[in-house]
């Protein structure tokens, strides 16, 4: 019979009360509290994974799990309460701050694409609510770029969760009309640009004017003008707020894009290009020269 020992780890699983565990070894990252509250708020039995834990010298070490065990003890309201343990008993401490160091080194991360489907599929009300917005506006989420596709799934929640449902139609309703299903204008960018404007001017925001005037301007042209004034989507946001006010009698006020604007970085500005995105735009800017 063939062993596979080397490949089937030499532990033992146990309920073990969390006042009965050990954290907080000089190799682990400091204890996040915002990190356990939010788990907290928002905790789900199915998304508990047993405690890495390595039993030395009569004590069990926490070497995986350390938020793990102060979710459960902070939903529960007791550290009596017990956790299923994944307990080893060949570790010494060097051993244990390696396994901590490299656990994650050959882990693939989800995408915000392949996370967003797996929503859809579990029937997740905001995926839903967000599919079915896109696809109103004869475009679709994808993941490679393309003619009405939209890959920045994470901009299109963001949007949802900082403005809520009815910027995010106005915001893809602008896009779409504006610049009917250009790729490039539905990057994270444009979008989160937008969804700005839309949430500072509210109905002073013309659409028909924003479709004539932003429009006049070529997509790349915005991009190069936004990338001059600031980087991320509030330099898209000032880019377009300049198209729209040329020559008009009533301008919007531009004091007001960044006093509504001021907290609301996160998330939005995800989406600031990398060194791989400014390369592309190199090699085509020479393209068009």
């Amino acid at each position: 019979m063939p062993d596979y020992s080397m490949f089937v780890p030499n532990v033992h699983f146990e309920l073990i009360p969390i006042k009965n565990l050990v954290s907080n070894q000089e190799y682990q990252r400091n204890l996040s509290l915002r990190h356990v509250q939010n788990a907290a708020e928002h905790f789900d039995l199915y998304q508990i994974n047993p405690v890495k834990v390595s039993c030395r010298d009569g004590m069990n070490y926490v070497f995986n799990g350390q938020h793990t065990i102060e979710i459960v003890a902070l939903v529960s309201g007791s550290r009596d309460t017990p956790v299923w343990c994944m307990i080893y008993d060949d570790l010494n401490y060097e051993n244990e701050a390696y396994v901590f160091a490299n656990q994650m080194k050959y882990v693939k991360p989800l995408k915000p694409y392949e996370v967003f489907m797996a929503n859809i599929e579990a029937g997740s009300d905001k995926q839903l609510i967000i599919k079915d917005l896109v696809e109103s506006y004869s475009l679709s989420i994808g993941q490679v770029k393309g003619y009405g596709v939209i890959c920045a799934v994470s901009s299109l929640e963001g949007i949802y969760d900082k403005f809520g449902y009815h910027v995010l139609d106005r915001t893809l309703r602008l896009c779409a009309g504006t610049w009917e299903g250009d790729m490039n204008s539905l990057c994270a960018n444009f979008l989160n640009g937008v969804a700005r404007l839309v949430n500072t001017y509210g109905d002073k925001l013309k659409d028909e004017l924003f479709k004539e005037r932003v429009g006049a301007t070529s997509v790349k042209q915005l991009t190069r003008n936004a990338k001059e004034r600031r980087p991320g989507s509030m330099g898209f946001a000032e880019a377009m707020l300049v198209a729209y006010n040329r020559k008009c009698k009533y301008p919007l006020v531009w004091n007001k894009l960044y006093e509504k604007n001021s907290g609301t970085t996160d998330g939005l500005d995800a989406d600031i290009p990398g060194e791989e995105e400014d390369e592309q735009e190199r090699i085509e800017e020479q393209h068009e020269v």
